[in-house]
């Protein structure tokens, strides 16, 4: 079901109960004040992101990495509440989260396959950015 352990959750639930006390005591800016903190938190995939435009040959090709990485994670960030949105109107069973976990795994043993064979078959790494 990939659920997380229970103290990790027991944990989570903790924090949120604070953030939601005071986002309702700062009002209006409350979603702004959330947005920046959350923008700030680390991120492994932005991290990664950031390496491989370190390593990547000229400031103009680490620039690209950069771009497409913010043009990939802007697209996602749009599609993954309007498909939600759909899928609620769908109806309880569609949206409650069972098919997105496979569709996920799926998604991810793709990847990882493409990845496998790039760097076995054509001796490449398909993260590279030389």
């Amino acid at each position: 079901a990939g659920r997380q352990p229970v103290w990790l959750e027991a944990w989570g639930r903790g924090i949120w109960r604070r953030v939601r006390t005071l986002t309702q005591t700062w009002g209006r800016g409350a979603p702004l004040v959330l947005g920046v903190s959350w923008a700030l938190l680390p991120c492994g995939l932005l991290y990664s992101a950031l390496l491989v435009a370190a390593m990547s040959n000229s400031v103009a090709d680490g620039a690209a990495v950069m771009a497409l990485f913010a043009l990939g994670t802007s697209l996602s960030l749009l599609a993954g509440p309007w498909l939600l949105l759909r899928l609620s109107a769908m109806g309880r069973s569609a949206a409650n989260g069972a098919w997105g976990v496979r569709l996920a795994g799926l998604a991810l043993s793709a990847s990882s396959a493409w990845g496998l064979y790039m760097g076995l078959v054509h001796n490449t790494a398909p993260w590279c950015a030389t």
